[in-house]
């Protein structure tokens, strides 16, 4: 009975993959290397090859392919995904933490510089850059500023943008986006953006001048971040 069965599923399975391909991709275009290709009716499924050999493909439960998508076996966040027609279920697969198995999420309601990051199901609490917090419109984290409902940038970066700054001083210069440093930080400087402050990075190679408020090369820099490394 039990082998019975079996055969029957295989069977059933060998028609439904069959009639995948009659719909999709009948062959790899390519005979080496991996390549993915879009499923002609449905958004949550795409074409396989691996070295000639082609499988039908299903994307996790929050995932959709779109030909660009990394965050899972060629698939990307369903809300990021353009499906131009094709189909998919939009059914949640939810575990605690996680209304589907793959996605990105607030951790609450009130502002927050973390958020929460589902893989197969799991919730990994993650951190914004510094500076920055959780904006879940656009999935990703943004500048207090632009959360003005519900965050306070000064609380954020750790600073408060005067009301108005010295004509002669440096950072006038960059008026009406005046600059300042960052105690103690020689990758970061604070601007300030119609009164609300920024906690802006220098980049991975350059530090901060204290006397000209701009980044420059470890070489270059003068003040307590000169030769900075070195």
């Amino acid at each position: 009975m039990q082998r019975a069965q079996l055969s029957c599923v295989l069977i059933l399975a060998f028609i439904a993959y069959a009639n995948a391909l009659a719909v999709g991709t009948p062959e790899c275009p390519e005979k080496h290397g991996v390549q993915a290709y879009a499923h002609t009716e449905n958004c949550d499924q795409f074409f396989l090859c691996t070295n000639g050999t082609l499988t039908l493909e299903t994307c996790e439960n929050g995932l959709l392919f779109d030909g660009k998508g990394a965050v899972h076996n060629h698939c990307n966040y369903n809300w990021a995904v353009d499906c131009k027609g094709r189909q998919w279920d939009p059914t949640p697969i939810s575990t605690p933490g996680c209304e589907y198995q793959f996605g990105l999420y607030a951790v609450s309601k009130e502002c927050s510089t973390t958020y929460i990051k589902c893989a197969h199901g799991e919730p990994h609490e993650q951190d914004c850059d510094a500076g920055l917090a959780y904006d879940e419109r656009i999935h990703g984290c943004n500048w207090p500023d632009q959360l003005l409902d519900h965050c306070n940038p000064e609380a954020v970066v750790g600073f408060k943008c005067p009301t108005k700054v010295d004509p002669n001083s440096v950072a006038a210069r960059f008026w009406p986006f005046p600059r300042f440093p960052v105690q103690g930080d020689c990758h970061r400087l604070i601007t300030c953006v119609e009164g609300y402050p920024r906690l802006i990075s220098c980049g991975e190679d350059k530090v901060f001048d204290e006397h000209t408020l701009t980044c420059e090369d470890p070489e270059y820099a003068s003040g307590s971040c000169a030769n900075y490394g070195k």
